[in-house]
Formats: C-alpha cells, structure tokens, sequence
C-alpha cells in the first residue's frame, strides 16, 4: 500500500535522523536521488544545460547540490539564487567547485530558455498559498520553454498537505519526492502539476498509524476480493438489492445491476419502475415490484441512481438494518437526519457537484479543496463517503486515513459510469466488505477496467461494466 504523510510528521522523521547522522547527510542523501534522476531524464548529461530555481530553504540546498554532481558529469549547470544571500551558502559553494555559475534573477529567462532541464528548488513542503510574485515568472518563463522541469520533493507553489493550489505554482514532468509521500502529490488539483512521482528513500522512520492518505494497489486489492469456497451457495455470496431507476431514467437500473452483477454478490435484486428493461438486459436478475420491504432478503442496498424524485423508496431503504450505498438522486432525496441515525454502515458517493450541494458550497469549493471537503461531508453525515472525480477519494467518519484511487483515465468522465461504481460498490457490500474496503475496491476495479477497455479511446458506461471482469481477473494476477 502506498502511503501519504503530512509535512508536519515528515519533518519530525526528518528531524529524528539527522539527530543520527553526521551534519548534513540527510541533504545529500536527498541531492543524490535527485541527480540520478535528473541524469535518467536527461539521458545524456554531458554537454546538456541546466538551470536550478533556487528558493531559500532545504529544497534550495537538495538542488544545488545535486546540480553540483550533475556539473561533474559534464553539464552545464546554472543557479538562478531568488535571495542570494538566503541561499543554502554550503551547497552554492559546492555547485561553484563543480564549475557552476549563478546568475541573477534579471538573466533567469534567458537561461531557462536554452535550457534542457529546469530543477525547480523554490520552495519546499511548508509552502502555502502559491508563488510568490518574485517567482511566478520563473514557473511561467519554465512553462514556456522546451525544457523538461523536475519539482524537488513537491512543485512550488502547491500546497503539500491538501492538494490545493491557490495561486501560481511549478508544473512539474518529474517530481522528485523524499521518504515518503506528500498528500498534495497524490490529490489534485494538485497532482496534476507534479508530472510523474519518483520516490526516493532517505531512511524516514514514518508510523503507520499517522498517515493521511492510502492509496491500494494490486496485492491489496487482492486480499480484499471476495472469493467463494467451496460449500457456498448464491445466498452464502450475499444478495445485494438495487433501488434505482425510473420511467424517465430506466437506463440508471440497468447500469446499477450491470456493476452489480460483477461485484461477487451471488444474487441481485431490482425493485423499481425500470423491472422490463433489466430483465430484458439481464433475465439473472430477481425482480419484484413490490418495494424494498416486500423484495426479500438482501445483505446491502443501492438507492439513488436514476430515481428522480421517489423520496419514499429512498426512506424505505434507509430504515432497514443493512448496509446502505447511496448515490446520485438518492444523496438530494435522503434526509440527513436518518442517514446520520442509522447503526447499519452507510456509504456516499457523490461527484463535485453533488458534494457541494450537500454541503452548500460552490462546487469550485469542493474541486479545489478534494481532502477537506471529503472529510467534511464524512463527519456531518457520520458515513463513509466516496468523492468521484479525477481524484477518487475515500473517507470514514471516525477520521483516519483517506484513501485515494490510483487507477482510472480521464474516458470515465462519461454517462452512467458512476450508476456501474455504485452497483459494483454496493454488491461487494454485500458480500461483507466493510464500507471503506467495498468503496476502495470497487473505485479500484472500476478505473482500472476503464482504463483497458478504453485504452487510450472513448469508451461507455456499458463497457465498464463488461470490463470489470477482466480487471478482477488481472489483480488477482
């Protein structure tokens, strides 16, 4: 599993080793990850140019430093120091030593613009609020060139802990990250300005028990998969029933049992208007018109999607004592006194704009703040909450980590991909994953057979849902 950690614990593992090594070896340790990968990028350093941005704290000294192995390689390296006399003095004279320069700020753009590498080392994990105006036009002027930027430990200008971005910030191709994580590299907006994320050991000794985000990967999710046994029967697999749907919106149901179905439930139950259009698509569904109450016994409900205004059918479901997936029309027509009530597990999964109403914010509010609103929105309602969206995120109300989704593309933006993601979700509820675990796999097994069955082309809801097996399949190896 990977983890993420706030700056504040990182600094304190940071601070807890250099009480154990020799005055600055932490700091080369740091400098000779990023060269190495500053080398890979480059390809061939010899008679290659690089320009440092150099800020005045540690990230500043992790460059220079790493831009004086780079100078003894061959390349032409060039610091651009935004305060001289704040600048790391020990790795400035070491860059000199190695036959590099330093310019002013005035002749940084003429630099950046021969340049085949841009390191950015402005500012480190304690950042906030975006670039300062000093520079801003150093991160505009890095843009604007041909040259690959390598951010050092988190792109300038982004706030480490939350993901936000608030003002102007460092688009980076390569982030080179140290001892573990940072939660901004994982969350967008964020993420999106790190590029691609390296990470390098310096030897933190990091808690388990503090980190702020989880992201799953294949052997993880594999632990999690419902798998039957031998002497398991269909009702053993547990039966998940599926209120959604409409005579407007019959096609919601159909997508909902289609996710469902894949889920490793043994059974699925549709009750509701859109009965003739599921059987038709799927005749191994167990159809009842006659309610919730009246449908049987089911292990976990789906309510929500595609329901349009059938408020009683969404109550009903609520009032029951198993665990309940609420998504879409059925996150505006619950009352929140009940979702708050309930003893049984309850899983949200709205997108940005359903959140924000939820919260009565904008949703520009929830876009640029992903983790504090997830955790809002966990807290007020006392369940476990999915937020859709570029970054999936997965929040319980105790507090905790987060989990973040590391599969999916950006061809799941399309419609009724989150009606399969509830289905899905809401049948590995009922095979007795708990609601952060049902949320994260089904997030996890949702983007990834996107991602193949789009491979790199639009691709329809319907074609989620018939990838999933095949994404199952490839995590399980």
């Amino acid at each position: 599993m990977r983890t993420a950690y706030s700056v504040e614990t990182v600094r304190a593992a940071e601070r807890e080793l250099m009480a154990r090594l020799p005055d600055g070896a932490l700091m080369q340790r740091a400098a000779a990850g990023l060269a190495a990968a500053c080398a890979d990028l480059l390809g061939r350093v010899y008679g290659s140019r690089v320009v440092l941005l150099i800020g005045s704290g540690d990230n500043g000294g992790d460059a220079l430093y790493a831009g004086a192995r780079l100078a003894r390689r061959g390349a032409g390296v060039t610091a651009v120091p935004l305060s001289p006399e704040r600048a790391h003095a020990g790795g400035l004279a070491a860059l000199k030593r190695a036959g590099g320069t330093a310019v002013g700020v005035d002749a940084a753009e003429e630099s950046i613009e021969r340049a085949d590498l841009v390191v950015d080392g402005i500012v480190g994990i304690g950042g906030k609020g975006g670039l300062r105006p000093e520079a801003a036009p150093l991160a505009a002027a890095a843009a604007r060139s041909r040259a690959a930027v390598v951010a050092v430990d988190l792109p300038s200008g982004v706030d480490a802990d939350t993901g936000e971005v608030r003002g102007a910030a460092v688009r980076a191709d390569l982030t080179v990250t140290f001892g573990t994580h940072k939660p901004g590299l994982l969350i967008d907006p964020a993420r999106e300005y790190a590029g691609v994320v390296r990470l390098v050991d310096i030897g933190l000794a990091l808690p388990a028990d503090a980190a702020e985000l989880e992201a799953l990967q294949h052997t993880d999710v594999a632990r999690l998969l419902p798998l039957p046994a031998a002497e398991t029967d269909k009702y053993r697999r547990g039966v998940v029933g599926i209120a959604a749907g409409s005579a407007r919106y019959p096609g919601a149901a159909v997508l909902a049992v289609a996710g469902a179905l894949r889920g490793g439930a043994g059974a699925v139950r549709y009750v509701g208007p859109a009965g003739d259009a599921v059987i038709a698509r799927f005749p191994e569904t167990l159809v009842s018109d006659r309610g919730p109450k009246k449908a049987g016994r089911v292990q976990a409900w789906v309510a929500g999607p595609g329901a349009g205004d059938d408020a009683a059918t969404v109550a009903e479901v609520l009032a029951t004592d198993v665990p309940v997936l609420l998504d879409a029309d059925g996150l505006r027509l619950a009352d929140p006194k009940a979702v708050r009530s309930r003893t049984a597990p309850t899983l949200m999964t709205p997108h940005a704009g359903e959140a924000a109403a939820l919260l009565g914010v904008a949703r520009e509010e929830v876009e640029g703040a992903r983790l504090a609103s997830v955790r809002e929105l966990a807290g007020r309602y006392a369940a476990t909450v999915l937020l859709k969206g570029s970054t999936t995120l997965v929040a319980e109300p105790g507090g905790g980590a987060v989990r973040v989704n590391p599969t999916g593309t950006g061809w799941l933006a399309t419609a009724g991909s989150g009606d399969v993601l509830s289905g899905l979700a809401g049948s590995l509820l009922a095979t007795g994953l708990t609601s952060v675990d049902a949320a994260s796999v089904a997030a996890y097994l949702h983007g990834l057979s996107a991602r193949f069955t789009a491979d790199g082309a639009p691709v329809g809801a319907h074609d989620v849902a018939e990838g999933i097996p095949g994404a199952w399949r490839d995590v399980r190896g």
